[in-house]
């Protein structure tokens, strides 16, 4: 499996806004593109209102590519079902806190097998929701938009969410990643590395484009830019 290194701009293509009958051609293409990871969204037509798919599919795709697979959890049984995802054992599987009855449990059952275990806060969720576990993940997502659907417009709410996101890593001194996941494309996603984003799932700005091999390089292009200018503002 390609090695990924949380420390760095990761960007994770979402198989959401692909063509479901050619997943395979679509995997391919992000191969080709350097994709960092492949973010699988599984919703259960119960927590968030669409049905995409589970366990079954998720195994096939991690037999068909190299890249590790982001796992995202949109579920109202996490707690019932973890166990088959664990099963799959993609690198990262991350949980709705809104979801888990048990949500230390849950973390600690995915981190006890060796997978990088995250968790999610919807929009309207308090980051206090995080306060009891967030020493124990090493992934922190975003939703940059009310779950269920690809191709929804970004809140502009989430980057300010994301500063005290940022901050509150700080003031417990660790450094999950930090992930937004919805209406990410080429324009906000600057502005979210510089409020300490780091990993950027990208639905229909990548896979939903025309060309996604090219979209996903300009984005790549527009992060290390941005990176770059925000690296020498630091450093004068």
């Amino acid at each position: 499996m390609k090695s990924i290194d949380p420390s760095q701009i990761l960007i994770a293509p979402s198989l959401l806004s692909a063509d479901f009958t050619r997943l395979g051609e679509a995997i391919e293409l992000m191969e080709k593109a350097g994709a960092d990871l492949l973010h699988c969204d599984v919703m259960d037509g119960h927590f968030v209102p669409n049905l995409t798919f589970g366990p079954p599919v998720i195994a096939a795709i991690k037999k068909h590519t190299d890249i590790p697979l982001d796992v995202h959890l949109m579920i109202s049984n996490t707690d019932d079902t973890i166990g088959w995802y664990i099963a799959i054992e993609p690198r990262i599987i991350s949980v709705h806190a809104e979801s888990c009855i048990h949500l230390h449990r849950v973390i600690q059952q995915i981190k006890d097998a060796g997978i990088l275990a995250g968790v999610v806060l919807n929009p309207g969720s308090s980051l206090h929701m995080i306060d009891d576990i967030i020493e124990m993940v090493d992934l922190v997502m975003l939703m940059g938009v009310n779950p269920g659907f690809g191709g929804q417009s970004f809140i502009e709410s989430v980057v300010d969410k994301c500063i005290h996101l940022d901050e509150m890593c700080q003031t417990h001194k660790i450094r999950p990643i930090i992930e937004v996941d919805g209406g990410i494309n080429a324009a906000n996603a600057p502005r979210l590395l510089a409020a300490g984003a780091n990993c950027f799932v990208a639905g229909n700005a990548v896979l939903g484009a025309v060309d996604p091999i090219n979209a996903y390089q300009e984005l790549r292009d527009g992060l290390e830019a941005a990176h770059q200018e925000i690296s020498e503002k630091r450093n004068e």
